[in-house]
């Protein structure tokens, strides 16, 4: 089966949810490798674990202390990548600020959840040709609104990794070769990316 990877074209798309709690923004990744939920009349928390490039980034966690639930929604990425995030958010308590209540993700293989409660106003975002490398929204005791990265999907195959390699290799050459710019810098690191290809 090829790997998939986002590129590096995203879009950001969202929140939903309210206005209550502090900005925060996880960037892009390569993709999500594990998502952890702490819930329970609402979703308390979120923290996310993605990829960069082959190496796990574990993302702070956003929200409060509370909730008595907690989940790990693991991926088998690469293969198995998130395409979709819905949910809920209504205000807990009345004449609150709307919260998310609920949340399900999607990928490319199963879904998860729903975990929280399914009540207030309905959203949804499913990707066709694509998947989402981040996470972005509000939050404060909860997780007061959700937004997302997404990115098309771009196929790794073996060309790639070696191509990576080269590139990556030559570059050190010359820079080993203490070659700048010019033409014979230039030479220099074109024959040694040949000689190793």
């Amino acid at each position: 089966m090829k790997k998939v990877a986002g590129s590096s074209k995203t879009v950001k798309v969202g929140p939903w949810g309210g206005h209550g709690g502090s900005p925060w923004d996880d960037g892009s990744y390569s993709g999500v490798r594990e998502i952890y939920l702490v819930y329970d009349r609402c979703i308390d928390s979120i923290r996310v674990l993605y990829d960069k490039n082959g190496k796990p980034v574990l993302a702070e966690k956003h929200g409060g202390v509370g909730g008595n639930l907690t989940v790990q929604v693991k991926l088998h990425y690469p293969e198995e990548f998130l395409t979709s995030v819905s949910g809920h958010y209504s205000p807990v308590v009345h004449s609150g600020s709307p919260v998310i209540r609920s949340l399900t993700f999607k990928s490319n293989q199963r879904a998860f959840g729903p975990f929280g409660v399914e009540e207030g106003t309905p959203f949804t975002f499913p990707m066709d040709g694509g998947m989402i490398v981040g996470f972005s929204g509000r939050s404060g005791w909860y997780l007061d609104a959700i937004g997302l990265c997404v990115s098309p999907i771009r196929t790794v195959g073996p060309y790639d990794a070696v191509h990576q390699k080269l590139q990556k290799f030559g570059n050190l050459a010359a820079k080993s070769l203490g070659h700048g710019k010019g033409e014979h810098g230039s030479h220099a690191t074109a024959r040694t990316q040949k000689a190793h290809a």
